[in-house]
């Protein structure tokens, strides 16, 4: 039979947009009989569904809620934002400072198209996250990788490389529960990177989607707090739900004005009614503040279920930095194991993870690491992914408790 579908031309741009191995895993662990520690998501039995319906209700009754909107945003939910990232900031924003985006994705994909030509040099961090190696590639920009540690990127490495000619065009960092380490830029590398940016004249991309997510309520001082040559990426994804699909940036207001241009060839306006419901929740004072501490508190129950879990089936084969906030747990193997080795096994056994390869900003890094999310599943199904998890490596069986 003919194959319908015809050749077509893609793009050369295309061909250095690897795919994400994350969105790949996701059809695999999707059967119910598998446990996930791969993707980033949110426990859906922590997303505030019942005040969300309430709000979306409000926002349906609305006229506007359900018309085209502007395109940097609907108005109150700048106004919203803008308090918000100022008491972040330690400086107040107004409305004009802030372009609301379909989540934080699209904000870090206009703020790349704004700002690159291809061949320009950016700074990316290794390992990195994923999303931000697909958008860079697809500007075609010249990657150049820094590495992570316990204190988030090596801004020494950084200097270095400066100092010895590099100039990018922009420097990109999860700055806070780093994806995939978990790892926060410590707060003297914070003021250091802000004044490179200063001195060398480029941006810092901060993408700050789980800052909020520190275990005990205090969200680290932002690297834009420290100099005015950074963007911010926010979201509502982790602190809200992942469906609102609200995220926004603030930065230097001709960067803003070009986004803004760039957004109107993308989608012309967002949804008003998701930002309508966006808005009423983060607004919401008190529910919001008592929803954060609920969810910080769900998730460090979460992450000490996950690394005692680690420290009961594998001990001394795995080390790992405990989480302090967010999402994630990098764990290395000290015995030789790859993790991509094990992961079809670890399926078949009905757990899923992300090898620490996918993370690579260079070849062949990191193949002994793995990332495990211990947001999506609670306690109890994070220790019987773990039991899996070693059943799958040969590893003796721990009895249950």
């Amino acid at each position: 039979m003919t194959d319908p579908s015809p050749p077509v031309r893609l793009s050369a741009r295309l061909r250095d947009v690897r795919g994400s191995a994350i969105r790949d895993l996701l059809a695999l662990t999707a059967r119910p009989d598998v446990i996930s520690l791969a993707g980033g998501l949110p426990g859906t039995d922590l997303l505030p569904r019942d005040r969300v319906a309430a709000a979306l209700a409000t926002a349906a009754a609305d006229p506007a809620a359900v018309q085209y909107g502007e395109t940097a945003g609907l108005r109150r939910l700048r106004e919203v934002l803008a308090a918000v990232e100022g008491e972040r900031l330690g400086r107040p924003l107004a409305a004009a400072d802030v372009v609301v985006t379909s989540g934080s994705q699209q904000a870090l994909d206009l703020v790349a198209r704004a700002t690159l030509d291809p061949g320009d040099p950016v700074v990316v961090e290794d390992p990195a996250y994923v999303g931000a190696l697909q958008v860079f590639q697809a500007a075609g920009a010249a990657l150049h990788a820094v590495p992570v540690d316990g204190g988030g990127m090596a801004v020494d490495v950084l200097a270095a490389r400066l100092a010895a000619g590099l100039r990018p065009a922009l420097v990109h960092t999860v700055s806070s529960f780093h994806n995939p380490t978990g790892a926060t830029l410590a707060p003297e590398r914070r003021a250091a990177l802000a004044g490179l940016a200063d001195r060398y004249g480029f941006l810092v991309v901060e993408d700050d989607p789980y800052g909020r997510l520190a275990f005990d309520g205090r969200a680290p001082v932002p690297v834009a707090a420290h100099g005015s040559r950074v963007v911010r990426l926010g979201s509502a994804s982790k602190v809200l739900a992942p469906a609102l699909r609200v995220g926004w940036l603030t930065g230097p207001a001709p960067l803003l004005a070009a986004v803004e241009r760039l957004k109107q060839c993308t989608d012309l306006c967002g949804s008003t009614l998701a930002q309508s419901v966006a808005a009423d929740l983060l607004a919401d004072t008190p529910w919001f503040t008592a929803h954060l501490a609920a969810l910080r508190a769900a998730l460090r129950d979460r992450a000490t279920a996950l690394t005692d879990a680690v420290r009961t089936h594998f001990g001394p084969a795995l080390t790992w930095q405990d989480p302090s906030g967010g999402m994630f747990c990098w764990v290395t193997f000290t015995d030789g194991t790859r993790p991509a080795d094990l992961l079809p096994g670890a399926l078949e056994h009905g757990v899923g993870f992300v090898p620490g390869t996918a993370f690579a900003a260079g070849a062949d890094a990191h193949g002994h690491a793995m990332r495990l999310c211990f947001a999506s599943n609670p306690p109890s199904r994070l220790r019987t992914a773990l039991r899996r998890l070693a059943a799958a490596g040969g590893r003796p069986a721990v009895p249950a408790t």
